[in-house]
């Protein structure tokens, strides 16, 4: 699960409090004695990343390995491969800046954090995270797909040589929520707001 650091920034970097990391449980709530922090704490015990802000997506890809994107503070959203024991580095490092106009340095300058496989600048402020396997859009099979809140769009994300590429998105002005995949093969996207819609994207009929 995902827990962000609520605007405070720092304790993503903290071993006593689970905001801004990945948590791994099992199902009944016990904690994996797998997990890779087990010298830092017993509730460090529980995490399987740090140095996370604000992540609205997570999922596997067909490989099983394990995604998650995050909002950046002012831009710099990220998408990263999520690695067991990893520092994803924030609030120390970010690929955007703090709403005051405030100077954040980049991954670069610290290679000792995760770098973000794909980021964006301008913002996107993604929500929802899946990747597309079905008959509907077989094209797409492998692909990731996520929504855009400040973006305003559905977003596709195809990987070159292993290394995501935003291709395209799908706009029509309005806050995307959330997004999943339907047990056929279609897309759904949930619209922001009360009078937010819920939208099945199906292949045009030729």
């Amino acid at each position: 699960m995902t827990s962000g650091d609520r605007q405070e920034q720092a304790p993503a970097q903290h071993w006593d409090k689970a905001l801004g990391k990945i948590i791994r449980l099992n199902d009944d709530g016990s904690v994996p004695g797998d997990n890779p922090f087990q010298d830092k704490g017993e509730l460090a015990k529980t995490f399987w990343s740090i140095g996370h802000r604000n992540s609205l997506g997570i999922a596997f890809n067909q490989n099983g390995e394990l995604w998650a994107h995050e909002m950046g503070p002012m831009h710099g959203d990220e998408l990263n491969l999520i690695l067991p024991g990893a520092n994803y580095g924030w609030p120390i490092v970010s690929e955007g800046n703090h709403y005051s106009g405030a100077v954040i340095p980049t991954h670069d300058t610290r290679p000792e954090f995760q770098k973000p496989k794909l980021f964006w600048v301008p913002t996107v402020a993604p929500s929802g995270l899946f990747f597309y396997q079905g008959d509907e859009f077989p094209d797409w099979n492998g692909d990731a797909f996520l929504g855009g809140l400040k973006g305003k769009a559905l977003v596709r994300i195809e990987f070159k040589n292993d290394l995501p590429v935003e291709a395209e998105r799908f706009s029509w002005s309005q806050r995307v929520r959330d997004v999943e995949l339907g047990t056929d093969g279609a897309i759904w996207a949930l619209e922001d707001g009360r009078s937010g819609r819920l939208i099945k994207f199906i292949k045009a009929l030729e």
